[in-house]
């Protein structure tokens, strides 16, 4: 791409020196011999111009676009695959569904759960030249079987986990308004307005009295009062709308992981964030959390010596809405982005291959890798 550019400058520097030569005949047959001179000099200057930084044009960005192929739609689910352009301005990305375009593609994006279950198998070796494979996971090290089967496979990640090739999380804050379709601008409540008519909400969708979050919720409840919704309470719409509509109404959201791993912080926090109330989390350690957001903005169980000393402080918070308000202040000025699955990851992905389509790298240790760094 380079050495096309090169060439256009060399070729329009060439067109503007054959006119000037053109000019300095037409003005020695017609004009003053001064006339002549002064168009010898211009000539001579555009020589000696500073090297032109030419912009790509369209025909030229488009020589970079990538395809992208999606070998399996996530759990066997169907979605229309996004025009990356259109919904998150990432150009030169051209994304397929269709197994037969295999040998033609840049790069594979591969689910793991559904290769890891069998529910499908990986691409036919051996892969086009140059072609990458992209491993996408978005559970916890705790849920993600059989990743030693994978070893050497993979050439990018793509994860909630910070440190992946393609990183996108569940949800992030960005200053001001953000030009997303996936984005909720936040506003900090008024003193009139920072006081709820409920107290504490919790949704699960996979209750299991073996984990960590349902034995911390059975002892909470004995202090404050908690509406469950989901599995094992309240019925709810499916959608996160629908469960940012019903969190608006709570003063406080239980934002508790199914399981406590580096960075895995999921759209429980973030429907909270976006619901306004305050998250109480239990998850990764706080140093974690605040890569994330700002300290005061949620509640860490850690925070506290005993289950009763949290409950303490929540009922604490809702007799004084100035200490609440604390928890609360800190929206003002921020978007949060909830990104759309799949679609998001996908345009993510691609925009990361045509970064990338020149080098190669092999992931070496995927399973030591997503195990690593815990807590």
């Amino acid at each position: 791409m380079q050495s096309y550019l090169r060439g256009a400058q060399h070729r329009a520097l060439r067109q503007l020196l054959r006119r000037c030569a053109r000019a300095q005949r037409r003005a020695c047959s017609s004009l003053s011999a001064i006339t002549a001179g002064f168009f010898l000099l211009l000539c001579a200057c555009v020589l000696y111009l500073p090297e032109i930084h030419w912009e790509l044009p369209d025909s030229a960005d488009e020589l970079r676009s990538v395809t992208l192929l999606v070998w399996t739609h996530p759990f066997g689910h169907y979605r229309r695959l996004p025009d990356c352009w259109e919904q998150y301005q990432v150009e030169g990305c051209l994304l397929t569904d269709e197994p037969l375009e295999y040998s033609h593609v840049d790069a594979v994006i591969i689910h793991h759960r559904d290769i890891a279950t069998g529910a499908a198998e990986l691409p036919p070796e051996p892969r086009p030249r140059a072609q990458k494979w992209i491993w996408m996971n978005y559970e916890s090290p705790a849920h993600t079987p059989g990743l030693w089967q994978f070893e050497h496979k993979f050439n990018l990640t793509l994860s909630y986990r910070a440190d992946s090739d393609i990183f996108l999380p569940y949800g992030y804050l960005v200053p001001g308004i953000a030009r997303s379709h996936d984005a909720h601008l936040l506003h900090a409540p008024s003193r009139a307005r920072v006081l709820r008519p409920r107290l504490v909400a919790w949704v699960i969708s996979n209750w299991s009295d073996s984990q960590a979050r349902v034995a911390f919720y059975h002892e909470l409840q004995r202090y404050v009062h908690i509406d469950v919704y989901g599995q094992a309470g309240l019925p709810l719409a499916s959608g996160s709308e629908s469960v940012i509509r019903v969190v608006s109404r709570y003063q406080f959201y239980l934002a508790f992981e199914n399981s406590q791993h580096r960075d895995y912080i999921t759209e429980k926090l973030w429907n909270a964030v976006a619901a306004g109330a305050v998250p109480v989390v239990l998850g990764p350690t706080r140093h974690n959390y605040e890569r994330f957001l700002p300290p005061e903005a949620f509640i860490h169980v850690d925070d506290f010596p005993s289950v009763r000393a949290l409950a303490r402080y929540l009922l604490m918070l809702r007799r004084n809405p100035s200490r609440l308000q604390h928890h609360l202040d800190w929206r003002e000025g921020y978007s949060v982005v909830q990104p759309t699955f799949w679609a998001h990851h996908y345009c993510a992905a691609c925009r990361a291959v045509r970064k990338s389509r020149d080098t190669t790298q092999v992931v070496h240790s995927l399973e030591h890798w997503f195990w690593s760094d815990r807590g």
